[in-house]
């Protein structure tokens, strides 16, 4: 027992938690109107597509792809929604339709990359700017506005005498079942595997172009949900919903511990990123910060948690393997 916390008490998911609580007491104490509830409710909504996205992309790099397009996933299907919106079709239809827009653009990344075998990094980033083109050849430069009053009670009103927007929820949700399937079932310990070795995993009898395929999937249609989201954030559906959130959902990832090297990474991580980086933005926000430097600042964050995360996994190897050959080295036995 007492072995295990302390290695709880070395993890990097602790080392996210005090960074978490840092950066809260002082946004709380240095920038103005940051406890204000209008503040936090915006800041949890306004991130919430970002931080839904995260989830799956943590999988993703995992099982070592990745998905860069998400955005233009979001962008792709919320556009779709509003076309069917355009002709008139009801509410359960447009949600329908956008989802699987993202359904289909999840399993167009997963042939290109579990079936035919291309890198995903490559294959991602040219969906990235075909999703994103068609956002604008299918509804030209022209928003789609005004919204269903659904999209906008998602994106702008908060559960009944709670500060906490509706926007936030699906993450909320979500964030338990990845973590469930991750941690506690047997498909978590396939991805892991997939991660650790994917040639071990597929002689082991792990399905791992199966997997590897249904995970871009589940990112394609996750993607669209924080389409959805976006429409009602934003009120509008525009060829560039969503556009630049990938670096925000890839910063989560990467920030909350999923290792670029795949086989490593906890859903625990990722939500504590998320927050992170979700205070961050709101600060610099109500520090009128602009949006570009916002972008920076981000940028910077993504780089330094590659860095910092590799020298944690660094130091923390060279302790065990310093261990062991302090146990191997021992006095032998007469």
């Amino acid at each position: 027992m007492k072995a295990k916390l302390i290695a709880q008490l070395k993890s990097w998911e602790f080392i996210l938690l005090i960074l978490v609580v840092v950066t809260l007491v002082l946004a709380a104490a240095v920038v103005p109107g940051f406890t204000q509830p209008f503040s936090i409710s915006t800041a949890l909504a306004t991130f919430a597509p970002a931080a839904l996205m995260a989830l799956p992309m943590a999988l993703l790099v995992i099982v070592r792809d990745i998905d860069i397009s998400v955005a233009s996933i979001a962008g792709l299907s919320s556009v779709a929604g509003g076309l069917a919106i355009q002709a008139g079709q009801s509410l359960p239809v447009v949600i329908i339709v956008a989802l699987l827009a993202g359904v289909l653009c999840g399993a167009i990344n997963g042939f290109f990359v579990a079936l035919l075998g291309l890198p995903a990094l490559l294959v991602t980033l040219g969906t990235l700017a075909l999703f994103r083109g068609l956002c604008y050849v299918l509804l030209g430069g022209t928003p789609i506005s005004p919204v269903p009053d659904f999209f906008a009670a998602l994106g702008n009103n908060n559960i009944p005498g709670l500060i906490v927007p509706w926007a936030i929820v699906p993450f909320l949700v979500l964030s338990v079942v990845f973590a469930v399937v991750l941690h506690r079932g047997t498909v978590g310990r396939r991805i892991y595997a997939i991660g650790g070795n994917p040639d071990t995993a597929h002689y082991s009898g792990i399905h791992v172009t199966r997997i590897r395929f249904v995970l871009f999937t589940i990112s394609g249609v996750v993607a669209a949900l924080a389409g959805l989201i976006n429409i009602g954030i934003t009120s509008q559906i525009a060829p560039d919903g969503a556009l630049g959130v990938e670096l925000d959902v890839i910063t989560v990832a990467f920030l909350g511990g999923v290792s670029v090297l795949g086989g490593k990474g906890r859903i625990t991580g990722v939500f504590l990123a998320s927050v992170l980086i979700m205070t961050l933005r709101k600060s610099l926000q109500l520090e009128n910060v602009s949006g570009y430097t916002q972008g920076i600042a981000v940028g910077g964050v993504l780089i330094l948690s590659l860095l910092v995360t590799n020298l944690f996994q660094q130091l923390i190897g060279s302790v065990r393997n310093r261990r062991k050959s302090a146990l191997g080295s021992g006095p032998s036995p007469a």
